[in-house]
């Protein structure tokens, strides 16, 4: 029997681990890319050095996951830290497109990282796939990186993976979490801004369906209720029994974290829909930010 087999870059992430984990438990193999000597045999050495990607690595996969990318939680955003942003993305993206277009008719489909950070600060209205791109930083990086992945259409099925903030202690709730055990957390700027959201466990079974499910272009990997960000802190704040009174104005926000940071990661509204997973019948396991932060705090 064939083994049935995803390459996977940016697998030392963390939806990259879970993701590894979801499909091993079901007997799926996994190649990792990684930019270091390999340490297992179902390990290829990438972007360590001028050579190209190999087309024979990809080729026979199920599909091919690109999860790479620099931490956007990472801060300041400097001019030099913007340009570390834009580069992981690219760079990876480039070279593994590359490699689909020589392999041609016989390219597995590529499921490529993006962000719901494509759609930029758009308070009032209903966002899905079809709308356009925001105007932020971030806006501008997703728009740049979905490019490169699109390069690689004319061999394969291509997936833009927009993906919300995680619900996760390792995700967007790190740094709320700190401050809510602290008593320290309340409204963001205004607080009313819609803040899109996904549990780890729906982004992995989400990426699972797509890498089968007959589409392309680009699928929203959000959650299906809307939450404001005071919801999502208030929500926080009452499961772990603390307050939620101290706000954070917008403009200590810019101060504190730049402008960029601050408007694309906590101020931006943008009520992002999941038209794509709704049309395929994909199921949700965490339909709201309670659900979602019971499962994330019980971990």
């Amino acid at each position: 029997m064939i083994e049935r087999r995803v390459v996977m870059a940016g697998g030392s992430g963390l939806i990259g681990g879970a993701l590894t984990w979801s499909l091993q438990a079901d007997g799926i193999g996994i190649t990792h890319l990684v930019r270091r000597a390999t340490r297992a045999a179902n390990e290829v050495e990438w972007l360590t050095g001028d050579r190209p990607l190999d087309p024979e690595v990809l080729e026979g996969a199920a599909a091919v996951v690109c999860l790479n990318g620099a931490s956007i939680g990472r801060l300041p955003w400097t001019s030099a830290y913007r340009e570390t942003l834009r580069e992981s993305r690219l760079v990876p993206t480039r070279t593994i497109a590359t490699a689909l277009r020589e392999l041609g008719r016989d390219a597995p489909p590529l499921l490529n990282a993006s962000a719901v950070g494509f759609y930029g600060d758009r308070p009032g209205e209903e966002l899905d796939e079809a709308s356009g791109p925001g105007r932020t930083f971030l806006a501008e990086l997703c728009r740049e990186w979905e490019r490169e992945a699109l390069t690689a259409e004319s061999a394969a099925r291509v997936v833009l993976l927009r993906t919300a903030p995680l619900l996760h202690r390792r995700g967007v709730l790190k740094p709320l979490l700190a401050l809510t055990r602290l008593g320290l957390s309340g409204p963001l700027g205004r607080g009313s801004q819609i803040w899109p959201w996904i549990s780890l466990d729906d982004e992995v079974r989400a990426i699972r369906h797509l890498i089968d499910a007959d589409v392309e272009g680009p699928v929203n990997l959000v959650g299906p209720t809307p939450a404001s960000a005071s919801e999502t802190g208030r929500e926080l704040a009452r499961a772990m029994r603390r307050p939620y009174l101290l706000p954070a104005p917008a403009w200590a926000l810019r101060s504190g974290l730049g402008r960029d940071a601050a408007d694309s990661l906590l101020l931006a509204d943008a009520r992002v829909r999941p038209a794509v997973l709704h049309r395929t019948g994909f199921e949700f396991e965490h339909r709201t930010v309670r659900q979602a932060i019971s499962s994330a705090l019980a971990e």
